[in-house]
């Protein structure tokens, strides 16, 4: 399916349109083929590594070995069979995992051991999972004061506690921790239609969520590339980002109510509806983004809003970043209530998407941009929106600021432009050398870092043909100022690994930046916290986490700098 063009290029062989309308006319009645109205992308750059097939005996490096400073807590209990029992007298024997070389082996228990970008892997030897929070209560409970250490896991998508799509180490094990999984409470409780209010189990995947909710007029206010397998309660420790930021704002504005097991097995039953409530401490925000440090999220009422009546999409070539400014300080005026997403990306990003991910897409341009603007918006008229849109795209092509664009003019061709922003994503998840980071920055200096950091490796010869580096290429969520900076390589070199950290740290903490926009601290960057929270901050963080969890059994070694035991 191709893409109706909307913006013609700029140069003598293209009359610039009167409007849009007259512009659809021309190609609904055009005599050439689709083929001489879109141009598929072929890239001539060369791709960061020769992608070999993931052989079967591969096997991730023990995380406690890939961080030797990191020594386990001589505090905490190693599971006995003692222990089992107690487990399996709680819980089914389905719900009991043990490497015991009979009933379960290392390989049964990998998927819970191992991260999703496979860049950590654990040694736990006990996977518990309950139905109910009763059932995590009494575990947690018994974990405490046993003092048996536990991490908190759901669909293991990504690398904080549950699903974020960046390899930070924190949803999996280091050594012998007991993980709780919470896959297994998996039920919708409750949906009120008129408020448009879900409460859920925390291991409800998110798609199954939204499909629940789209099905009565309404839409989860988190939309994640692993939509598909992360879950809802992962979401929340994490609090996930997403593409939605923009219109509807972060989990902790979405999020009414939790329950939380708390480290000593107490239940926090705060599952409230309630969109105003100032009795008291706000102890649900405590939760949200805490990555599993303070308890276990068992259940989540979250406000969704009524589903969008007319979505659109739009993807447009750039030539700076500057315009990319541009446009979207157009759009905040031009489209305001309707604006839901605001993507940006430069051309090598669109190489390794093109190159590593599994969409296949085809870009709807003849030629390469420097940058590209992926802008969505949704509302409840489609005529209204589509003008606005269309009216929106005009300004931008009068006043110069881009170049060439296209507009969806159906779901598929809907999907299409969105897979081109989702392939980035996968290209940093793909099985090639790569240093990449999650950064939030004001707007205006947001790429400056990409540049910065590209022309420091070039002049210590780490990046050209002959250095270890093959491009710095950097996507985001201008909507929210947060990039991913991606660092591609042809192997991976201690020297530049040197030449970019605390260099990117210390560049983001210059311009009171966030050195973990939406994918977390966790375990590897628990060592750079200092660079966006003061030591004040970090101080009372510390405190409180000593105060909810004495024992430390609750995802231990992971937020804050880690010590020698």
């Amino acid at each position: 399916m191709f893409l109706s063009k909307l913006i013609l290029r700029r140069g003598p062989t293209f009359p610039r349109p009167a409007t849009f309308a007259h512009l659809h006319r021309i190609q609904r009645t055009s005599p050439y083929s689709h083929q001489k109205i879109l141009y598929s992308f072929y890239s001539t750059k060369t791709a960061p590594a020769e992608v070999e097939p993931e052989r079967a005996d591969y096997q991730v490096p023990y995380t406690s070995d890939s961080f030797p400073h990191i020594k386990r807590n001589p505090a905490f209990k190693k599971v006995t069979s003692q222990d089992i029992q107690y487990f399996k007298s709680i819980l089914a024997p389905e719900g009991v995992l043990v490497n015991d070389g009979v009933r379960a082996d290392e390989y049964d228990l990998l998927s819970y051991n191992q991260d999703w970008f496979r860049s950590f892997r654990g040694k736990s030897q006990v996977v518990l999972k309950p139905r109910t929070t009763e059932q995590v209560s009494k575990l947690v409970s018994y974990c405490n004061a046993e003092r048996l250490a536990i991490v908190p896991q759901g669909g293991n998508t990504g690398a904080v506690v549950i699903n974020s799509p960046g390899n930070i180490g924190g949803g999996v094990a280091i050594f012998d921790e007991i993980v709780v999984s919470t896959s297994n409470l998996n039920q919708i409780r409750e949906f009120d239609s008129v408020t448009g209010v879900v409460t859920c189990d925390a291991g409800c995947i998110l798609e199954n969520v939204d499909n629940y909710v789209a099905e009565r007029g309404y839409i989860v206010p988190l939309d994640l590339g692993s939509k598909g397998s992360c879950q809802i309660g992962g979401n929340v420790s994490t609090n996930a980002g997403g593409i939605r930021l923009l219109k509807y704002g972060s989990l902790h504005g979405s999020v009414l109510g939790l329950e939380v097991v708390l480290p000593d097995g107490r239940i926090v039953d705060g599952l409230s509806k309630l969109r105003k409530d100032n009795t008291g401490y706000d102890l649900k925000q405590l939760f949200i983004g805490s990555e599993g440090t303070l308890g276990i999220v068992t259940g989540v009422s979250l406000q969704t809003p009524k589903r969008p009546k007319a979505m659109n999409v739009a993807m447009v070539g750039v030539e700076s970043y500057e315009k990319v400014q541009n446009a979207f300080h157009r759009a905040k005026e031009d489209l305001s209530e309707i604006l839901s997403a605001f993507e940006f990306w430069d051309s090598g990003s669109m190489h390794y998407g093109k190159a590593l991910g599994s969409k296949n897409f085809k870009a709807p341009f003849e030629k390469d941009y420097p940058f590209y603007v992926l802008v969505e918006t949704s509302g409840s008229n489609e005529e209204h929106d589509t003008e606005k849109l269309g009216c929106y795209l005009e300004g931008l092509f009068e006043n110069g600021h881009i170049e060439d664009g296209v507009i969806a003019q159906d779901h598929t061709q809907y999907t299409n432009l969105w897979s081109i922003r989702e392939s980035l994503g996968e290209a940093c998840g793909a099985p090639v050398p790569i240093y990449k980071y999650d950064i939030s920055l004001p707007v205006p200096v947001l790429y400056d870092l990409v540049e910065e950091l590209r022309a420091r490796l070039v002049e210590h010869g780490m990046m050209g043909p002959q250095g270890p580096v093959s491009d710095v290429v950097g996507f985001g969520h201008i909507g929210d100022g947060n990039l991913h900076l991606t660092v591609f390589a042809k192997e991976l070199d201690s020297k530049v690994k040197s030449l970019i950290e605390p260099f990117i740290y210390e560049w983001t903490s210059k311009y009171h930046g966030s050195i973990a926009a939406e994918h977390g601290i966790g375990l590897k960057n628990s060592k750079f916290i200092k660079y966006s929270k003061s030591p004040t901050q970090v101080n009372l963080m510390e405190q409180i986490k000593k105060t909810m969890d004495p024992n430390g059994i609750m995802n231990p070694y992971k937020v804050f700098a880690t010590h020698d035991y």
